[in-house]
């Protein structure tokens, strides 16, 4: 059996969302093929990081790495305007606000040109995201990392996972979104050898994706 893919070592690109609630979008991105890791916290604000509880004026945003070579941005942009927890024009507090930080002025024109189409899909409503350039990032605390994986609590045991490998693994990011559904049967198993997972691994995460297919991923 493969050792445990935590680590998939290539050129990568990152990408930063704000959607909502992150616990969602950490298992809708972790399982798309091209995207090797994520990791979810707060950005976007003024106040520097968040001291306890109290966030300030940042965003929860998901950062993405991906291979650029197996996904492109515009994909990844398609996904963020389909699978907003709330709507793209819904007005709601800060921290829950839909925001796009481009890491590039590629980035920045692509974003631009999506949301300008998102709002003729719109109509009257006015679509509320922000693009805005990519600002430092405060990790959310361990246990909103893969917050899905760990609710497996023998199954993240199993793979040893530290506070640096909720933020950096493959396979995590992989099955925080297969055990509730994302990427499909046929996805995972044509991955599955590869990820490293025991026999016994896989077959469990085999019966909560099929128990899960098309439930959704809100939190």
């Amino acid at each position: 059996m493969a050792a445990l893919l935590h680590h998939v070592d290539v050129p990568f690109e990152k990408a930063t969302f704000g959607m909502g609630c992150y616990w969602g979008t950490d298992s809708l991105f972790g399982a798309t093929l091209g995207v090797l890791r994520t990791r979810v916290g707060y950005s976007g604000g003024t106040t520097g990081a968040p001291k306890g509880k109290d966030i300030g004026d940042n965003v929860e945003v998901i950062e993405i790495h991906y291979d650029p070579t197996k996904i492109t941005y515009s994909q990844l942009l398609e996904m963020f305007w389909e699978n907003h927890e709330y709507r793209a024009s819904a007005r709601l507090k800060r921290e829950y606000m839909t925001m796009i930080q481009y890491h590039s002025e590629d980035q920045r024109k692509l974003a631009e040109a999506s949301k300008a189409a998102q709002q003729a899909k719109e109509h009257e409503e006015v679509v509320a995201t922000e693009i805005v350039p990519a600002s430092p990032l405060y990790p959310a605390a361990d246990h909103n990392q893969k917050y899905r994986l760990q609710g497996h609590v023998d199954l993240a045991k199993g793979l040893g996972l530290t506070s640096e490998l909720l933020q950096s693994s493959h396979v995590a990011a992989r099955l925080n979104g297969y055990l509730v559904g994302a990427g499909g049967l046929e996805q995972f198993e044509a991955e599955a050898d590869q990820l490293g997972l025991s026999d016994a691994q896989k077959q469990y995460v085999r019966n909560y994706l099929i128990e899960n297919d098309g439930a959704g991923i809100a939190c």
